[in-house]
């Protein structure tokens, strides 16, 4: 019986991806989570799933239903972390199926790569997942496993409702009240002896000694765990039985042999995944997301005075934070240096490599006290930009070795040691805002590696739409209808369905959740959806659909005004200006008469063709406004392409008199030149936010943003290549256009 009902439960989330709705639509998007949450009821009843599971995915791949394939991984995997305990056989199956998907086109070959990697050292050290998963989430401190994630959860509380936000604070609050790093310990140990004894570990007595001990000792055991289930996992033996006998030996330990036994087994019984850590925050402040990742890297609590690090923050300076807080540790003095460098210059004394203590001798001598940080070379930043920059966040060491003999240390290994998962929440226009945080982020970290060598940037993206919009999203709203706001959510969920039933399906519900009544058991934290949503989404979405994103460059008609830069994400639209002057007013209405509506405009644009070859043309027509979109309307379209649609006023005289009537004259490019004939100044939106809105606008120039790094290793090539016009160098293979990449389950699904 049960099992019939977790078929019935799976084939309707497979009847979803179909097309094949629910008949209540509030069901619409739960038939993951209520599928889960089931199963977390009753953890006995992984194995039975997993099964299911493994057969329907064999049953996609001979058949033609590869659109199944990633959901149902998806699926299976998040229960074999959460699983208690699941048998080598079982993994055997799904790992050798992933090696299957090996053959296939991405993104299957990309996804079944990454779980068969996974499922090999999660067959040699049972746990290892679902370890490394707690550890980073929670930030546990752990040296085998030094990694820390956190999800930074941004809102717009100009285009989300004030209960919308109220509700999703009080969500992340509540899933984060309920859990401890105590806790989260003692569910890593649990976890860790049910998944290698099974039916020998008796959860009962391990949860009870657990509770009883003192949070030191706990901590001692939980290292004992770590690194028994790390060195298992790192060795990659396909023999468990050393890493069973290791465990069941720290288990009688922990329990003692005068405890462990005594009790009656009682089954599998439920160690839960704990929520990650989740922040809240209200996006009011253009630099925000950079000030919160720095403080991830650096929190307030490692610094000495935390009003350095802000006054820091505020002043976009961060020479201070990267020297590890010098300041706070010693007063800075200019010190004259005598010292020459060259070893012979060196006293006599110091060339007595029998010495006692010579080393420390040396060290102490040569260490300089003081000294002024050195700015590391545009060179420099650009061997951490480029090489993947795995930095641990430390100095490097500041012991000079100088004697004859004796090699220089090697460098630590570069490592990205911290994760901040970003999920933006909204509409197209928050995405708009991501992109100028994300191109003024790439262009702070040209001029001054920080956060790029040390932190991994992931991004999500879930679209909401508010039942009851402001002021502001009404204003917005007058131009585009509610489908036309959410243009990137269309387009993922059409390049990937499990998005489309995951995460679309929130577009309408949160709205919905943050207006109800509270429930009466608010203690209860086990079933927040949108908390639970969000957490399977950041742990499950790895592939990324990268957009392109475009440089604008504004001229006014003021020639004392600087023309300005912005970029933008989704569209650019361009309307006709209201004249402000009565002289102005008369000519338009005269220039009304005559040629119709609109401006004179002349293009000049670079035509994209099926062969890649880009063909210069221009015009000159008289038009009421374009729009720029970025966002291709199929996923089959090449996303590095803008589809311009211009309104052409074509005049027409016959018989009764002139007539005008609207063209869209409609093509497609990478670069284009708008300019106003007549100085007429028009008003230009971007990403169809009212709050970038320029006006006064005479001539604008559209291309693909340049990456910053690629631009300054590129003017630093021209020095020494005047007539260079090819790039050559390490610039030949550096990205030259800025991409903003946003998470999905499975990538585009062609």
């Amino acid at each position: 019986e049960v099992e019939s009902d977790i078929l019935r439960r799976v084939r309707t989330l497979l009847r979803e991806l179909d097309g094949h709705h629910p008949a209540c639509q509030c069901d619409r998007g739960m038939l993951r989570w209520t599928l889960h949450k089931k199963i977390d009821q009753n953890p006995s009843n992984s194995s039975v799933l997993i099964r299911i599971l493994v057969k329907e995915l064999e049953r996609a791949e001979r058949g033609d239903f590869r659109h199944y394939i990633i959901p149902l991984l998806h699926t299976l995997m998040y229960t074999l972390i959460k699983a208690p305990c699941i048998s080598d056989e079982l993994c055997g199956r799904v790992y050798d199926f992933c090696k299957k998907l090996l053959t296939l086109p991405k993104p299957f070959c990309t996804v079944g790569l990454d779980y068969a990697t996974r499922l090999k050292m999660e067959r040699t050290a049972p746990g290892t997942l679902y370890q490394r998963m707690v550890i980073s989430e929670q930030s546990l401190k752990s040296d085998p496993y030094p990694y820390q994630e956190k999800i930074f959860i941004f809102a717009d509380p100009e285009l989300l409702s004030e209960a919308i936000c109220n509700a999703l604070l009080t969500d992340t609050e509540a899933a984060q009240a309920s859990q401890s790093p105590r806790a989260c310990m003692c569910y890593v140990i649990s976890h860790a002896m049910q998944a290698a004894l099974g039916e020998g570990c008796d959860l009962g007595s391990l949860k009870g000694r657990l509770q009883d001990m003192p949070t030191g000792e706990v901590e001692h055991w939980f290292q004992q765990v770590v690194v028994a289930v790390e060195c298992a996992g790192s060795e990659g033996s396909p023999d468990r039985g050393q890493h069973t006998a290791r465990l069941e030996e720290i288990y009688h330990a922990l329990l003692s042999s005068s405890q462990a036994g005594n009790a009656p087994l009682r089954g599998q019984q439920d160690t839960p995944l704990p929520n990650p850590n989740i922040s809240f925050h209200l996006w009011t402040e253009d630099d925000q997301l950079w000030k919160e990742l720095v403080l991830f890297i650096r929190p307030l609590s490692q610094s000495c005075e935390p009003e350095c690090l802000s006054q820091d923050l505020d002043n976009f300076e961060i020479q201070d934070i990267i020297s590890d807080c010098d300041c706070c540790e010693q007063t800075r003095f200019s010190i004259l240096s005598t010292d020459s460098g060259i070893e012979r210059d060196l006293p006599a004394a110091a060339e007595e490599p029998f010495a006692p203590c010579g080393a420390e001798t040396e060290q102490s001598r040569l260490h300089r006290k003081g000294g002024i940080k050195k700015k590391p070379s545009p060179l420099e930043s650009m061997a951490f930009l480029q090489a993947g920059c795995n930095n641990p966040g430390g100095k490097p060491p500041v012991k000079l070795q100088r004697r004859a003999g004796i090699p220089p240390e090697a460098a630590a290994p570069l490592q990205r040691l911290h994760t901040a998962r970003i999920v933006l929440l909204g509409d197209d226009r928050v995405l708009g805002r991501l992109a100028q945080a994300y191109h003024s982020l790439r262009k702070r970290e040209t001029r001054r590696v920080f956060l790029t060598p040390r932190l991994n940037l992931q991004f999500y993206y879930i679209p909401v739409m508010a039942r009851q919009p402001n002021t502001l999203a009404v204003e917005d709203r007058a131009a585009s209808c509610p489908q036309e706001l959410c243009e990137v959510a269309g387009y993922l969920g059409r390049a990937d369905p499990w998005y489309e039933s995951n995460i679309n399906a929130l577009c309408h519900m949160i709205p919905k959740l943050a207006t109800m009544p509270p429930s009466p058991s608010k203690h209860l934290v086990t079933d927040l959806f949108i908390t639970d949503v969000i957490a399977y989404y950041v742990r499950m979405g790895i592939q990324p659909v990268c957009f392109q994103v475009y440089a604008v460059k504004i001229f006014f008609n003021d020639p004392a005004q600087e023309p300005a830069e912005d970029v933008f994400l989704t569209e650019l639209c361009t309307q006709g200006q209201d004249s402000t002057s009565h002289r102005e007013l008369n000519m338009t209405k005269k220039k009304t008469t005559l040629d119709g509506p609109g401006i004179d405009l002349t293009v000049a644009y670079r035509k994209v063709v099926v062969s890649n070859r880009e063909k210069e043309l221009d015009m000159s027509l008289r038009s009421t406004g374009l729009v720029m979109k970025a966002i291709p309307s199929e996923e089959a379209e090449d996303l590095v392409c803008l589809s311009v649609t211009i309104t052409e006023i074509v005049r027409t005289n016959n018989l009764s008199g002139r007539s005008f009537s609207a063209v869209a004259n409609r093509l497609k490019t990478r670069h284009i030149k708008i300019r106003s004939t007549e100085q007429r100044p028009f008003v230009v939106r971007l990403d169809k936010d009212s709050r970038r809105t320029y006006r006064n606008v005479i001539s604008l120039e559209v291309s693909p943003c340049p990456e910053p790094s690629y631009c300054l290793q590129k003017s630093r090539t021209m020095k020494f290549n005047l007539h260079q016009t090819e790039d050559v160098g390490l610039v030949k293979y550096m990205p030259k256009s800025l991409l903003l990449p946003i998470n999905t389950f499975a990538g585009i699904m062609q």
